[in-house]
C-alpha cells in the first residue's frame, strides 16, 4: 500500500512556510502523494476546523509542483460543478506540464449546499456537470493534432501533456458507476473496512461487467489513535484492495505535521513488514 498525507489549505496551517515546509518534509519521508482540498467559499456555521481559510487548491498543487520534485501531487476532490470546463482543462494541463506530469486528479459532485448557492449553480444537477467536465477533460486531452471545438470555435489545446489519472470521491452507486465509466481509481472517505469493503466487490463487479480493469482505491481519513487499531485497519484495507492511504488528520504547525509523518513512517514500516 502506498502511502500520502494531506496537507492543510485550509484553517492556521494554511500559510506559505508551513505548507512548504510540510510539503518538503512529506518528500523527504519518501511518500508517495500530497494533497489539497477542495471548497470555494464556506459560510460562517460551516466554518469550524478552518475559520473560513481557504487556499485555491489548484493555486496550492502549482506550489506544490515547484515546491518538491519527485512526490505526487494531488486534489481530493475537485469540486467540479463549481468550474467552467476549459478553465478546469487549462488548470489540469497547466499544473501536469509545470510539476514534470505529477497530477492526481480527484473529483467529484461536492456536497456542500450553502457552497452551491453561493456559486449560483443548481446542485441538482451537479452528476450531469460533473460527468461534462470530465468528457470535456478527456475532449481536450486526447485532441487529434491539439486542436479541440468549443462554441463552434476550433481552438488549440495547448501544452498537452499526458492526462492525469482520475480518482472518483464518492460512496454512492452513482459514484462507482463514474468511477468505472470515467475515471481510474476510486476515492472513498474513511479508513473503514466495514464500509469500504461492499462497495469494494461491488466496484469490482461493475469493472468485470464492463471489461475494464478493476481501479485503484486511494482511501482518504484520520488514522485511529491506538496504532494497533492504525494498522490493522489498513491491513484490513490493504486485503480489500486498497492501494492508497492518504493520512488527514488535523494539524496546525509544523511540529504536530513533523509528529504525523513520523507515525506514517513507522506505520508504513510496519505495513510492508
Amino acid at each position: 500500500m502506498k502511502i500520502g498525507t494531506a496537507i492543510r489549505n485550509m484553517g492556521p496551517a494554511a500559510k506559505r512556510d508551513i505548507i512548504l515546509s510540510c510539503a518538503q518534509m512529506a518528500e523527504e519521508a519518501s511518500l508517495e502523494h500530497i494533497w489539497a482540498v477542495d471548497h470555494v467559499a464556506i459560510p460562517p456555521d460551516e466554518s469550524e476546523g478552518s475559520d473560513g481559510i481557504w487556499l485555491d487548491p489548484l493555486a496550492v498543487l502549482s506550489f506544490f509542483a515547484a515546491a518538491t520534485s519527485e512526490i505526487k501531487i494531488g486534489v481530493s476532490v475537485l469540486v467540479l460543478p463549481y468550474r467552467p470546463p476549459l478553465l478546469t482543462a487549462k488548470w489540469v494541463a497547466s499544473i501536469q506540464e509545470l510539476s514534470n506530469e505529477r497530477l492526481l486528479l480527484g473529483v467529484g459532485p461536492g456536497w456542500m449546499e450553502a457552497e452551491y448557492k453561493i456559486l449560483g449553480v443548481e446542485k441538482r444537477k451537479r452528476g450531469k456537470l460533473t460527468d461534462e467536465v470530465l468528457d470535456f477533460l478527456r475532449t481536450c486531452f486526447e485532441s487529434k493534432d491539439d486542436v479541440v471545438n468549443l462554441n463552434g470555435q476550433d481552438f488549440y489545446f495547448r501544452p498537452k501533456p499526458k492526462c492525469p489519472p482520475v480518482y472518483v470521491g464518492g460512496m454512492t452507486d452513482a459514484a462507482l458507476r463514474r468511477v468505472v465509466e470515467r475515471g481510474e481509481g476510486w476515492m472513498p472517505v474513511g479508513l473503514d473496512p466495514i464500509k469500504i469493503k461492499p462497495l469494494a466487490a461491488q466496484l469490482k463487479g461493475l469493472s468485470e461487467s464492463a471489461e475494464k480493469p478493476i481501479p485503484k482505491i486511494m482511501v482518504l481519513g484520520s488514522l485511529p489513535d491506538d496504532n494497533n487499531k492504525a494498522l490493522d485497519d489498513l491491513s484490513e484495507c490493504q486485503d480489500l484492495g486498497v492501494t492508497d492511504y492518504i493520512q488527514a488528520s488535523r494539524y496546525s504547525s509544523i511540529e504536530e505535521f513533523e509528529n504525523i509523518i513520523a507515525r506514517l513512517t513507522e506505520l508504513k514500516s510496519q505495513l510492508s513488514s
